[in-house]
């Protein structure tokens, strides 16, 4: 979930470290995304990295696994976890996975700085980032946060965020501060230590924060001015999109099937999940269970198939990234995303 402005080097250090494994994997099996796309009756073969731990969100992919709609889409899936968050969109533009799941915002970032990475599909549709304060704390209106303490993972974008609905609601953002609390979104508002956080989810911090007895006010951005922007899609680079869309494709019925197993079936989808938690991150059913019914209709893209995106959509974020000083140069969204939902 972090996201960082370090782009450049980091692609540079992976392409070269991609070109290295290649020229010594002569004989040997190298990335997924070096093998040509699978024609006739071969089987295409796909890797693609979570944003974070698997939980909720995630559900569809496992759904679309145990009901074999990846095989019927003649599709071998690797699905792997990251060591850190901001590992997979650079992956994906360094060829060292096919796919990754990434962040709208942190996609047109990579795009602006020249990162030739595309979004070919919307998973949440809606944001899960929000302000919140204590209700104990008084503050029970976005205006009142003017002159406070904000706590936040030290990204320009959460204070962005915070600046705009600020000033949306009528209060001056100048004497707001900003202490960085990296992603211990839980234990400073619980103590106290800052009057309100921005960088957690509805469905998770704001869940535990409640199970904990600590009641919230959320402030959801996109009422106070910020953009109704895609909280989670699916990008990949593009060059794997010219050697692989037909399989991109044939991913994106796939886990289109899994989505609707999902809606119809949501306590065997838990249980699937639950079988897929990371041992170092165990997952909390009532947690996941709520989560999951916080981010169905947030996933549902009503008329349009699971994983439509507009141009609108996109461009939108990145007038207001650029209003922002969040990226510098100018970015078009047909450039940045690419609608392969059918």
């Amino acid at each position: 979930m972090k996201r960082v402005n370090t782009w450049t080097k980091t692609i540079m250090a992976l392409t070269l470290a991609t070109s290295l494994a290649a020229c010594g994997n002569q004989t040997g099996t190298g990335s997924s995304t070096s093998t040509p796309e699978a024609k006739g009756g071969e089987q295409s073969e796909l890797t693609i990295a979570l944003d974070w731990y698997p939980n909720a969100v995630h559900s569809f992919l496992y759904a679309a696994e145990d009901q074999g709609y990846f095989k019927e889409e003649n599709l071998k899936v690797n699905l792997q976890m990251p060591s850190d968050s901001n590992d997979p969109l650079k992956m994906a533009a360094a060829g060292k996975v096919d796919l990754a799941i990434s962040y709208q915002p942190q996609v047109v970032q990579a795009r602006s700085e020249g990162i030739p990475v595309v979004s070919v599909g919307a998973l949440v549709r809606h944001p899960l980032n929000v302000i919140m304060t204590r209700q104990d704390s008084g503050i029970d209106s976005p205006g009142q946060l003017a002159g406070k303490n904000i706590g936040y993972p030290s990204i320009p974008l959460d204070e962005s965020i915070v600046r705009t609905v600020v000033k949306q609601a009528g209060g001056d953002d100048s004497g707001l501060s900003f202490t960085d609390i990296g992603f211990d979104i839980v234990p400073a508002l619980t103590a106290k230590k800052v009057d309100a956080v921005v960088g957690g989810y509805i469905n998770h911090e704001q869940l535990i924060l409640e199970k904990n007895g600590v009641a919230v006010h959320a402030f959801k951005p996109f009422e106070f001015g910020v953009p109704d922007y895609y909280e989670l899609v699916l990008a990949t680079s593009d060059d794997t999109i010219g050697k692989k869309q037909q399989a991109i494709e044939s991913f994106l019925k796939a886990i289109a099937k899994g989505q609707d197993y999902v809606k119809n079936n949501k306590e065997k989808a838990l249980d699937l999940l639950l079988a897929k938690q990371a041992g170092e991150f165990p997952l909390e059913k009532d947690i996941e269970t709520k989560s999951l019914d916080i981010l169905i209709p947030l996933m549902d893209a009503g008329d349009k198939p699971f994983g439509y995106q507009t141009t609108e959509s996109w461009q939108t974020l990145i007038d207001w990234m650029k209003k922002e000083k969040l990226i510098t140069t100018d970015v078009k969204a047909d450039e940045v995303m690419r609608d392969l939902v059918r």
